[in-house]
């Protein structure tokens, strides 16, 4: 997912009155950056004083690690974040841990957001997001007006896969959002046609999604949410509608082999709690996967308003179906990657 950062060394987290000797630990492996900074005061310093326990960190950067590690027999990681894609490819391939529901605890989660093997633990979405310099006066609503050049002219972007381009390109062609899965794939590269000659870049990372955002490269751009809002907060002349938003989640899993397993799932059971859920977006603007967050008043209403996962946002929203981008990623990818340099 788009929240990698740098590499981080690892960082031990514990409760340092115990002695060296007696610490049990874990090592969670997650994106690095600004994200792993706000993992590490909402869930991980809690947890290591909760259970007493150190919690070491490290950085992943997608699947491949995880099947490395487990197909070395050196399973180093013992709780690893994914896209939620990702957890059910590594799933399938039965390279993680199941899951003990005595001792990890679901409820207030999806039941699209979870399964026996992982648990979603954010919430952020794709969103449509503008320059405020060029759309002064009318902004856009939706996906269809990704696609209306007339009342919206200028420069596009999206991202540089498949994933997202799709479903916008269904939604602007009138496909009820509700009903869109499966995609009809023939159909979504007919109108992404309309899109390509006004595609100022295909954005590659979510760092380059906000610099275009921010330096007002485009005039209008699908991104990850809190991409755009990092940079609105530093005063980029942008703004985003929640309306027609794209859930995705990342979420929580244990690597087949996993040394410290059962105390994984012990710090996995405290960091999907609804507190430690709306701890989260004190420090970040992504949402708590555990709708029970919202519940507890450490999320404010105001602070709600930002965040994706929030019930009021979620209204007008769809979520992403990782289970049919599991089964034909790569197929789509590559006739993605032929349209675009054609």
């Amino acid at each position: 997912m788009s929240m990698k950062g740098s590499a981080v060394a690892a960082v031990a987290i514990g409760v340092l009155a115990l002695p060296a000797a007696a610490q049990q630990s874990i090592t969670v492996a997650s994106w690095g950056g600004a994200y792993q900074d706000a993992q590490r005061k909402a869930w991980f310093e809690p947890a290591a004083k909760d259970l007493g326990i150190t919690i070491k960190e490290d950085t992943t950067s997608g699947v491949a690690d995880v099947r490395a590690q487990v197909k070395s027999g050196k399973v180093t990681w013992d709780l690893v974040q994914q896209g939620t894609n990702g957890c059910i490819l590594l799933e399938r391939e039965g390279n993680l841990e199941k899951l003990d529901p005595a001792v990890v605890k679901t409820d207030g989660i999806p039941a699209d957001m979870k399964s026996d093997h992982w648990v979603a633990n954010l919430v952020y979405s794709t969103v449509i997001a503008w320059n405020t310099k060029t759309y002064k006066d009318k902004k856009p609503q939706g996906w269809a007006d990704m696609y209306n050049f007339k009342d919206f002219p200028g420069g596009r972007s999206m991202r540089r896969s498949p994933m997202y381009n799709l479903e916008a390109a269904l939604i602007a062609d009138g496909v009820d959002p509700q009903k869109l899965y499966p995609l009809d794939v023939d159909r979504a590269f007919r109108k992404m046609r309309e899109l390509k000659p006004h595609i100022v870049a295909w954005w590659p990372s979510g760092a380059a999604s906000a610099q275009l955002i921010n330096d007002g490269e485009v005039d209008m751009i699908g991104l990850w949410n809190g991409r755009v809002q990092a940079v609105m907060k530093e005063g980029a002349k942008a703004d985003l509608t929640f309306n027609q938003q794209i859930i995705l989640a990342d979420c929580w899993a244990i690597p087949k082999g996993a040394p410290n397993k059962a105390l994984a799932m012990k710090a996995m059971a405290h960091m999907l709690t609804p507190e430690a859920q709306a701890r989260l977006p004190l420090h970040i603007n992504y949402g708590p996967s555990n709708a029970k967050a919202y519940e507890t008043g450490i999320i404010t209403p105001e602070m709600a308003k930002a965040l994706p996962s929030s019930p009021e946002n979620l209204k007008n929203s769809f979520t992403l179906d990782v289970k049919w981008w599991a089964d034909n990623l790569d197929a789509v990818t590559k006739r993605f990657d032929q349209f675009i340099q054609e």
